[in-house]
């Protein structure tokens, strides 16, 4: 027992009246370990939790990133407090290094606050699909100052959160991820209107990414320069590949559209020449 004792108390550095013992090392390993084991308990409890139905992913998602952050800040304040340091003169020695950087870190002050306004708000998930600035993209990770979206592109892009705060973002996730897309449509004058409503509609029924209720439903939206305009609206979950999905309903309105006799023309213009009666005469 005082064999132990003796080694726990062993000092292996000193710096005027700082010294670091074993003791000191071991409270650090104990201290880290516990938070990632707390940290771990923690996400298998929320797993547990959106299994049951009682949680939604999202929400689930955001708790535990807030809590880690947290979990991990008190472990860190307390294995520098085991180290013999005092955490509140290291508190207030950061503040003034902080105030002295001023405007220097100011951008990062904003996207660590926009993150945890994000995280808390939950107005952007991991999972969602967003729209910022033209550029879709599926959420893969909402950091503490920037999030990763995966594009359509296969492009990961980071954004930094203040921009997902301050700038315009259309969330397509936030409606149940149910959301309604359009193909705009022209065929000929003198076409059976009826018969392009059937058609399109079956198209769409025909399509495995078009829901069935909201049902899908034609407009005919104008009398073209050159065409009857009409636009088939759908419902359908796969907002990230959507693009995909529209191209596939317009390869099956062709097809029908040739086996039906249904024409989609291209513009056309009629050009007339007037002869001058003054050449005419010469």
């Amino acid at each position: 027992m005082d064999q132990i004792k003796n080694f726990l108390e062993l000092e292996l550095l000193s710096v005027n009246e700082w010294k670091l013992k074993v003791i000191n090392l071991v409270w650090v390993v104990l201290i880290l370990s516990a938070a990632y084991l707390l940290r771990w308990l923690f996400r298998k409890y929320l797993n547990r939790l959106v299994k049951l139905g009682r949680l939604d992913a999202g929400k689930s998602y955001a708790i535990f990133s807030v809590s880690s952050y947290f979990i991990f800040i008190v472990a860190i304040m307390t294995v520098i407090d085991s180290l013999g340091f005092n955490v509140t003169v290291l508190l207030a020695s950061s503040t003034a290094v902080l105030l002295g950087l001023g405007l220097g870190i100011q951008d990062l002050f904003k996207d660590m606050v926009a993150g945890f306004i994000i995280l808390f708000e939950r107005t952007v998930t991991a999972g969602d699909i967003v729209e910022i600035a033209g550029t879709v993209g599926e959420v893969k990770d909402v950091g503490i100052r920037t999030t990763s979206l995966l594009t359509r592109e296969g492009i990961v892009l980071i954004v930094p959160n203040s921009k997902l705060t301050n700038d315009n973002v259309i969330n397509w996730s936030q409606n149940n991820r149910v959301t309604r897309f359009g193909v705009d449509v022209g065929v000929a004058y003198g076409s059976d209107t009826q018969k392009v409503e059937k058609l399109l509609l079956e198209a769409a029924a025909e399509n495995q990414d078009v829901i069935a209720k909201p049902e899908p439903i034609v407009f005919f939206k104008d009398f073209g320069e050159s065409s009857l305009d009409f636009t088939l609206f759908f419902f359908s979950r796969n907002l990230f590949r959507i693009e995909r999905t529209k191209s596939d309903l317009r390869f099956a309105i062709d097809k029908k559209f040739r086996e039906n006799n249904v024409a989609i023309p291209f513009p056309q213009r009629d050009i007339w020449f007037r002869n001058n009666p003054a050449k005419d005469t010469e």
